[in-house]
């Protein structure tokens, strides 16, 4: 039988959603009908991209099957992607053409790919984002009859593009691929501290990898950072972060200056409190908050606790409060890993042991919850 009460539709199956659905495996789903809309049968954890390229876990080990899950959970599994919202008459609309109506939505899609904006068009290039199709993409541009692999560049000096120079240096270190790593200006992990970047740069000097750090684009065919080429380039991976897409604003719902959903303490949306986001499609406008994975697995709790309210369990909404510092470990594909929190920073093989178990047990947590284990 149907359920009857509030419907509340989760719009894409990102970090913070996984702790949504994880939520009502643990405690049961709440009153009505929960209806997940995402485009993707399983969700690729961001966090393991990385080990999988440089080889070190297989190609579905960071995968999350979000069918299995939404069963679990009691949600109902639409594949789908959103690419119209009616926040005032409480409707979306999906590729396909269907209308989904709803009482309260929360929005967890990510961001969008943004390398050819900022860099400029050229087939050699390839964007991290859609995450969920990054690594077969790859395998694609990189692995098939006649693919050069002589020179890589990685445009991109977050944690995110540090990791992928390794990764790649790492998969191709048998072949003698050389790999230049482009910060852009704002140089090597731009927001960790000193000793983080140090560690860094002497890795990366260890493998070999070149680091230019001034802004990259593509004129004529070309690689240019700064005022000189870094060609010859057989190809480029972007990991630039992300855009916001077009239809939240599009629809009426309020947005920062980029775009992105423009969201309080409690994730709701500052113009339409019945729309909730997270995740890399958020953006809060009470404090400042990165939008990383760290964040959006952190807020996933406090988002689910939020809905629960909404759907009539009652209570005070929950806030999003960041610890003062996040651990990041920033795998160097050989065994070892950059830990950083605050001012502290080390490099070492017990850091590669420790992200290893955090984002394995992450993922095996996933698979208990979804009865695949």
């Amino acid at each position: 039988m149907r359920k009857t009460g509030p419907v509340l539709l989760l719009v894409g199956g990102g970090h913070a959603h996984l702790g949504v659905l994880a939520d009502w495996v643990k405690h049961g789903s709440p009153r009505g009908r929960t209806i997940l809309v995402t485009p993707h049968r399983h969700a690729r954890y961001s966090g393991m991209i990385p080990g999988t390229v440089a080889g070190e876990y297989a190609i579905d080990e960071g995968t999350i099957d979000l069918a299995a899950l939404a069963k679990r959970a009691g949600a109902e599994l639409v594949l789908d992607r959103c690419t119209a919202i009616d926040p005032s008459h409480r409707s979306i609309e999906t590729e396909k053409g269907s209308r989904i109506a709803f009482d309260y939505c929360s929005i967890d899609i990510g961001a969008v790919a943004r390398a050819r904006e900022v860099l400029g068009e050229d087939p050699r290039l390839l964007d991290v984002r859609p995450i969920a199709s990054f690594i077969s993409r790859l395998s694609e541009k990189c692995e098939g009859a006649g693919s050069e692999r002589n020179h890589i560049a990685v445009i991109g000096g977050g944690a995110g593009g540090v990791e992928l120079a390794f990764a790649v240096r790492r998969r191709f270190e048998d072949r003698g691929t050389r790999v230049t790593l482009v910060t852009g200006e704002a140089g090597l992990l731009d927001g960790f501290s000193r000793r983080a970047k140090a560690l860094a740069e002497r890795a990366l000097r260890h493998d070999d990898i070149a680091l230019v750090e001034q802004d990259a684009r593509l004129e004529a065919g070309c690689l240019v950072a700064g005022m000189r080429t870094l060609e010859p380039v057989d190809f480029l991976i972007a990991s630039l972060g992300g855009a916001a897409p077009a239809w939240p604003g599009r629809g009426g719902l309020a947005v920062s200056r980029g775009g992105f959903i423009a969201v309080d303490r409690h994730q709701r949306s500052v113009s339409h409190p019945h729309i909730l986001a997270a995740g890399d499609i958020a953006m809060r406008q009470d404090r400042m908050v990165p939008r990383s994975g760290v964040h959006a697995v952190h807020s996933g709790p406090v988002l689910a606790s939020n809905l629960r309210r909404l759907l009539g369990g009652g209570g005070a909404m929950r806030s999003y409060r960041p610890r003062p510092a996040s651990l990041y470990l920033v795998s160097t594909a050989d065994g070892k890993a950059i830990a950083s929190y605050g001012i502290f920073a080390a490099h070492g093989r017990w850091a590669g042991w420790l992200k290893r178990w955090i984002d394995t047990r992450w993922i095996a947590s996933f698979a208990k919850l979804s009865g695949r284990v």
